[in-house]
Parts: structure tokens; sequence; C-alpha cells
């Protein structure tokens, strides 16, 4: 299976097209390129249930520190076909382009937004 390059980066902000989070938008924790996936801040949330346990790097001085137990709640992974990139300028999902710029006397390739209207540039 060949790694397709997402067009989705961390730091994105994103809004969730289909699933139990359909409509919200968040940013963009993680990207893993390898399985098509991206970890949004507070969307797709799942519990873990945790035993406690020592922590690795904890100070020396009397007990060591330990990580609480119990049921954890963090944000899991969606695939990255079920999000699209919120355009900064306009506000709205969009998909993206890419244009080649010069910048300081070099080609730069930048996303930008592929809305009729809007065009402006993603990368800031």
């Amino acid at each position: 299976m060949a790694i397709k390059a997402m067009k989705i980066k961390k730091g994105d902000l994103v809004q969730v097209l289909s699933g139990k989070d359909r409509g919200k938008q968040g940013r963009v924790l993680e990207a893993r390129p390898k399985e098509g996936r991206i970890v949004v801040e507070n969307l797709n949330i799942i519990k873990r249930h945790t035993r406690p346990r020592p922590m690795s790097n904890a100070s020396r001085m009397g007990q060591p520190q330990m990580q609480p137990g119990g049921v954890i709640e963090r944000a899991g992974p969606i695939q990255v076909s079920n999000v699209m990139v919120v355009c900064p300028a306009c506000r709205r999902p969009t998909r993206t382009g890419t244009v080649i710029r010069e910048v300081k006397g070099r080609r730069e390739r930048v996303r930008v937004c592929r809305r009729a209207d809007c065009g402006q540039e993603i990368d800031r």
C-alpha cells in the first residue's frame, strides 16, 4: 500500500464531515500519514481504563510519584477523508490547492483555498 501525501498538517483548523462529531471544528494535534489519520483536539473522544503506575522521570526525593488510574478521556484518531481544512480567510471548509510562489529568491509550494470567491493562502 503506497502512502499518499496528506493535505492536512499539524496545527490546521479542520471541520469534521461525517461521524458522531459531524460539523464540529478543532485544531490538529497530530498527523499520521502512514495510517491516513489525524488526531483533532476535543473530537472523537475515547475512554481508556488505566491502572495507577509510577511516573518514569519523577523527582528522586521520597516516595515515587504515581500517575493516577481510572477512566481517562482523550482524542482518538479520525480518518483524514472525514475532515476538511477551514480557510483562515473565509472561515469555511475548503479543498486545498497548491501554488508555487517566489519567496526571497527561491520557489516555495504554498497551500491555497480552492473556493472561487476566496483563493487566499492557508499557510501563513
